[in-house]
């Protein structure tokens, strides 16, 4: 699809996204977030398609790498925003940015930052794990109910920040490398690992640990059903992020389809093609 009309179907689901987040019952300074977001993205959208050939094609990437992890932290207010990563990353494929290389030292200070995020992320899952057990099996009122209080705690405190976090800084450190984020098929792996997770959390185990706040507040509830099916999503969500950290050691697989081609025109184009070109620098180009 043209990135330019994608732009369009942003913009109207921008409006929708507003709509709903001003209608909505999450937690206000996130709705009020997502409602700001939205409205600076539908401008930006609209700017970008009118000037696509004189710098607008640029405005639209610089736009979508920050609205990708962003909307992650509006879907505090409300799931729908959720699709609009979706939307976010076919605008950011289908406009084939290219990125400056990082200097060695910019690279080792964003390679730790990914790992202690990354780290951290996987940390929290196992606590809310861990909690979601208590909850499920503690023989007493005030253990259960507190345990799903101090899970949906952690869940807003901690869980979103260090998820957003190790994506971007994830982002960052393959498309300023050689190791890109399409070329190879750990990297392609682990990135839709790391979006795979958010998209569950957004849409099913936020609203569980919510439920069962609420559910458990009476001393003679059970968690039942709910409680079991948040314990095994958070069960996954740690399997998830132990195969994306053994992907990251291991490094399997190869080079993907799209890194074989491009490995193929760098040979063909002799010494130095294999540096990226800034999408900053260069003028842009209409879609191929």
């Amino acid at each position: 699809m043209n990135p330019r009309l994608l732009q369009w179907v942003f913009a109207a689901y921008a409006a929708i996204a507003t709509c709903v987040l001003l209608t909505g019952s999450g937690p206000a300074f996130f709705r009020v977030m997502g409602i700001a977001g939205y409205a600076i993205g539908a401008v930006v959208s609209v700017i970008a398609v009118r000037r696509w050939e004189r710098g607008g094609r640029r405005i639209a990437i610089v736009a979508h790498l920050a609205l990708a992890p962003l909307q992650f932290v509006f879907s505090i207010g409300s799931s729908v925003t959720l699709i609009g990563i979706v939307i976010s990353l076919l605008i950011l494929a289908r406009s084939r940015p290219r990125f400056p290389r990082l200097s060695p030292r910019a690279r080792r200070v964003w390679l730790v930052l990914h790992v202690g995020f990354s780290v951290g992320w996987l940390g929290v899952a196992l606590t809310m794990t861990v909690l979601a057990l208590v909850g499920q099996f503690a023989g007493s009122h005030g253990m259960r109910y507190g345990a799903y209080e101090v899970l949906h705690v952690v869940d807003l405190a901690a869980a979103i920040p260090s998820m957003a976090l190790s994506i971007v800084t994830g982002l960052v450190v393959s498309l300023g490398s050689k190791w890109g984020l399409v070329r190879y098929r750990w990297v392609l792996t682990k990135f839709a690992i790391s979006l795979s997770i958010p998209m569950v959390a957004g849409s099913v185990e936020s609203s569980l640990a919510d439920d069962l706040v609420v559910r458990t507040a009476d001393p003679a509830a059970r968690p039942g059903g709910a409680g079991l099916a948040l314990t095994a999503c958070l069960g996954a969500f740690v399997v998830a992020l132990w195969v994306a950290t053994v992907l990251s050691v291991v490094k399997p697989w190869g080079r993907t389809r799209w890194g074989t081609a491009g490995l193929s025109v760098r040979r063909a184009r002799g010494p130095g093609a294999d540096d990226a070109e800034s999408f900053l620098t260069r003028p842009s180009a209409p879609p191929r």
